[in-house]
């Protein structure tokens, strides 16, 4: 018998598979714990649309992260922050830092967490971060990192 798998099976498939398996091992146990539809025309055409839907959704995603990507790398992205003489941070840039300058240069949101720093950025200068946009789609990106009083913000905590 034929039937279209709707969870893992070990030994046998991964879900949406369509596998030949025993009548009885069908019938017994991957139709009655709901593993498994009979692969009837109705339910292989749903299992098609299905599986078109979510390439469609997939490559959507892909479409919108590369244009997110190509924006991004269109700009070098400075972020101002407090330094001391000869170009030493007071702290490090963070991830935070670096996604909230990045909402001045795209309208893409950034979560801070896929910004991937090697090492923290402890002076004034450029430096290279990867963004992970999506599993397919991670493009690195140039910062610069200025002192705030050069970015002319007059920023002022009080």
């Amino acid at each position: 018998m034929q039937v279209i798998l709707l969870e893992d099976v070990k030994a046998i498939g991964k879900k949406g598979a369509l596998v030949k398996v025993a009548d009885g091992f069908a019938r017994n146990f991957l139709l009655p714990k709901k593993l498994a539809l009979e692969a009837t025309d109705g339910n292989l055409r749903n299992l098609q649309h299905t599986a078109k839907v979510a390439t469609d959704k997939h490559d959507r995603e892909v479409d919108h992260a590369r244009q997110a990507a190509e924006q991004l790398q269109a700009h070098t992205v400075r972020v101002p922050v407090k330094a001391g003489e000869k170009g030493k941070l007071y702290g490090a840039v963070t991830t935070a830092d670096i996604a909230e300058a990045l909402k001045k240069v795209t309208d893409w949101p950034i979560d801070k967490r896929k910004i991937e720093l090697k090492d923290p950025i402890k002076k004034l200068g450029t430096a290279t971060v990867r963004i992970r946009l999506h599993p397919e789609v991670a493009p690195q990106i140039t910062i610069e990192v200025i002192s705030a009083t050069d970015a002319g913000h007059g920023e002022h905590e009080g």
